[in-house]
């Protein structure tokens, strides 16, 4: 009747879930002293506090397990918990690494978990809406999908002076499976995702939301693209990140459908089919015919799958055994373009991709890259 959930990771996300999972809380994990005081008092009552994950995963009475760490802990953090019994939701991108999220999706089969991705725009009316406009043939055949994401940065976000934590538990146990650099509070907490021993930069940042809907409406949720080709990515000029602050990604489906990924597009996912379009982003939608874009308007009869909430959704799953939303599968799935656009980039050549093998075709030294598991010991998958 009642379900308990241990929450790892309580910066800006994994506090914003204590609003809605408030009630059903029974434990809480941060190796920062002040997120989990912070944590505690929303909470208003005594739930048991950990510093290492591997403590709250211990505990046999917790149902299900939210994972709002940086990227660069997803993977070991998600594997833990489902080798350990637990229903998980994950932020995106649900991993790191490309072969961390195989790992992660294939052991979510295994233990025959509930699994929820952070990417709650599929639980939005108006994102599933223009999904069915695609699905039913309402714009006509589809010819191209233009993903827009956000720019990165070429300036440091807080103080730059590199300090040495090495020695520090709690920084040690931050860094964890990442390669052990200065402690530098520009990108610490927040901005993290900037530097590519933790994060993607943007591209990885957001594909998880637009490109997850581009999967969605073109129905490759365990598909994925024929060619990928990074173009124009730039170096960043902040001294704490190196994640690029410009980045293009193009990529073929099956049916010659090009899509194009990055922030030279328009924030947003706009659909290009033979009879109109779409465009969807968050809190806005457009279409070549206004009449579409009422949510009333009857698309056809393909129904995309229908979420009460993203938290909700994951909650009820937890209880029915009716999978989420947004699989690990999924996730993965909708986030591997961006895995390959960064090989293709470091390579400066175009890759022929083979979505239901999930291996590069006739590119070694590539498939040796889009491969590699970069743990600093004694971690690991």
């Amino acid at each position: 009747d009642k379900i308990l959930t241990g929450h790892i990771g309580l910066g800006g996300m994994g506090t914003g879930h204590l609003n809605f999972f408030r009630k059903y809380v029974g434990a809480l994990c941060d190796v920062d002293t002040s997120h989990l005081n912070r944590a505690a008092r929303i909470i208003g009552r005594y739930v048991p506090r950990y510093r290492d994950f591997r403590d709250l995963l211990d505990q046999k009475n917790l149902d299900g397990v939210l994972i709002a760490t940086p990227d660069h802990w997803h993977a070991l953090q998600t594997l833990e918990a489902l080798r350990n019994g637990k229903d998980v939701y994950c932020e995106k991108p649900i991993t790191h690494f490309f072969a961390e999220g195989q790992a992660v999706y294939r052991e979510a089969a295994k233990q025959k978990a509930i699994f929820q991705t952070g990417s709650q725009q599929r639980s939005d009316r108006r994102f599933r809406h223009a999904v069915e406009l695609v699905l039913n043939g309402v714009v006509g055949k589809v010819k191209e999908v233009q993903v827009g994401l956000p720019k990165g940065h070429d300036s440091d976000k807080g103080d730059s002076t590199e300090h040495d934590y090495s020695k520090r538990a709690d920084f040690q146990l931050w860094t964890g499976p990442a390669p052990l650099l200065p402690y530098v509070a520009a990108r610490h907490h927040w901005h993290w995702r900037w530097h590519l021993a933790y994060g993607g930069g943007q591209l990885m940042d957001w594909i998880g939301h637009h490109n997850d809907i581009c999967h969605w409406a073109l129905g490759e949720d365990r598909g994925g693209p024929t060619r990928v080709e990074a173009k124009n990515f730039t170096q960043s000029k902040a001294k704490s990140y190196n994640a690029p602050p410009h980045y293009e990604v193009y990529c073929e489906y099956a049916g010659g459908i090009k899509t194009s990924l990055g922030s030279h597009n328009r924030m947003g996912v706009k659909v290009i089919g033979e009879d109109g379009w779409v465009y969807v982003t968050r809190g806005r939608m457009e279409a070549s015919n206004p009449a579409w874009t009422k949510l009333d308007f009857s698309a056809g009869k393909v129904k995309a799958y229908a979420s009460p909430g993203h938290t909700r959704n994951f909650v009820d799953g937890v209880k029915s055994r009716k999978a989420a939303i947004c699989p690990a599968e999924t996730a993965h799935r909708s986030v591997t373009p961006g895995h390959l656009g960064y090989v293709s980039n470091a390579l400066g050549r175009a890759l022929k991709w083979d979505a239901k093998k999930e291996q590069i075709i006739g590119d070694k030294e590539a498939s040796a890259l889009i491969n590699k598991l970069d743990h600093r010991k004694p971690w690991s998958i």
